[in-house]
């Protein structure tokens, strides 16, 4: 307990203790945000009687949010502040959940997207502020420390996110009241908008330390000569970014339809239980994976777990039953680092550009706006089973890029 409280006092002697703990919450947010969507999208298969494919527009109408809204939070929170762009986020993201209760009324799937897109438009500025925040509320030497603490609370969303949407979504599904079908998802929603409004009036009453623009403490000769999207191991980070976001939305997406279609003992509502559980194992991979890296180089390992996983997708396509459900979870268990690990290997010697450079990673997060489309698709002309082999191409070029794409060949002036 000492030592996390040593971490959130800044040789100034401020505690940022609360600014942290409310930081935090963002990170749980919206893991709890994107995780109910893969219930959503089992949610108006059953109710609407739409296809796979045209399920996949719920993950696209979100991840289509973040790709058009990136730029546009960047250049609000450059004018106005991280804090004020938190604040706004939260009153977006409260507004798009209050939408919902309207949307049990017009009862279209198109005024449920608009929902989710508005979502969206929220989280963006949420999550391009919870990072920054992270490292500058204490010691620059336990920055490292906070980001994992809060990164776990972003796995507990992930995992809370399915149970409760299988219990208040999918446990209604048969019973909604005076026929409306889409009555179930109010609920939770309502919730949510409330919780997020409490956060937003908690930010607005807290004093937050405003994030000033530092200069590195290293520059490289050639860096300043080249633009940081001439460098090869940012350009391929993009893209395994692009494909990791891709395959993890992917397998999110169509978890359930899977699991009810290849184990039909497995009612919608019990298989949400098991995402949460992938969400456990993505969660564990994640604290684990921190502390391996302690050993193991971050692409050798990026690049084993990415391989793994190419397996792991071979199992799943191949329909096995209980072998292909543990198969799932392992790769649960890999793809938990994926993500900060191809960011910090794509901006790795980047200096004074890493920051430009991070918000085109972030808008790579737009794969996860195609790949539950495209997945469906397969899924609609063949079987589910088919559609896996999405992720598993995807898997194979992160693969490549841990293998090799992530070598940073940054030219450093010679020792004097």
């Amino acid at each position: 307990m000492s030592s996390t409280k040593t971490s959130l006092v800044k040789a100034d002697g401020n505690n940022y203790l609360v600014p942290f703990i409310l930081v935090t919450s963002l990170f749980f947010l919206w893991g709890f945000a994107h995780s109910l969507l893969d219930v959503l999208n089992k949610h108006f298969q059953v109710i609407l009687g739409i296809t796979k494919a045209k399920s996949g527009w719920i993950q696209a109408a979100l991840y289509g949010g973040y790709f058009l809204m990136g730029i546009p939070a960047g250049l609000f929170m450059k004018r106005f502040g991280y804090r004020k762009g938190i604040i706004f986020g939260l009153l977006l993201y409260a507004f798009g959940a209050f939408l919902f209760l309207p949307a049990t009324y017009v009862q279209t799937f198109e005024f449920t997207l608009l929902c989710l897109f508005v979502i969206a438009c929220g989280l963006t500025f949420l999550e391009t502020a919870a990072n920054p925040y992270t490292t500058v509320l204490g010691p620059k030497h336990s920055a490292a420390q906070r980001i994992n603490l809060s990164q776990s609370f972003n796995g507990l969303g992930w995992m809370i996110g399915p149970t409760i949407g299988g219990i208040l979504i999918l446990g209604n599904d048969s019973g909604s009241s005076g026929g409306n079908k889409f009555s179930s998802m109010a609920l939770p929603y309502m919730v949510v908008g409330s919780f997020v409004l409490l956060v937003a009036f908690l930010f607005i009453m807290t004093k937050l330390p405003e994030i000033k623009e530092e200069e590195p403490e290293h520059q490289d000769t050639d860096e300043v000569k080249k633009p940081f999207w001439k460098y090869r191991h940012f350009r391929f980070a993009v893209v395994a970014q692009f494909f990791y976001v891709a395959a993890q939305t992917g397998v999110n997406s169509f978890f359930i339809n899977y699991v009810t279609e290849s184990m039909p003992q497995f009612t919608p509502e019990k298989a949400a239980y098991l995402l949460s559980l992938g969400f456990f194992f993505f969660w564990f991979g994640r604290v684990s994976g921190s502390f391996l890296m302690r050993w193991i180089k971050p692409n050798r390992m990026i690049a084993v777990y990415a391989l793994v996983n190419v397996f792991a997708m071979a199992l799943v396509v191949s329909n096995l039953g209980w072998i292909s459900l543990i198969a799932l979870f392992v790769t649960y268990f890999c793809m938990s680092i994926m993500f900060p690990t191809i960011f910090a290997l794509g901006i790795k010697g980047l200096g004074a550009q890493t920051k430009q450079a991070s918000s085109y990673l972030v808008m790579a997060i737009v794969g996860g706006a195609v790949c539950p489309v495209f997945m469906g698709l397969i899924a609609d002309k063949f079987n589910m089973q088919v559609g896996f082999l999405v992720p598993l191409v995807c898997f194979l070029i992160i693969f490549l890029f841990g293998f090799k794409g992530y070598k940073a060949k940054i030219n450093k002036p010679a020792a004097a």
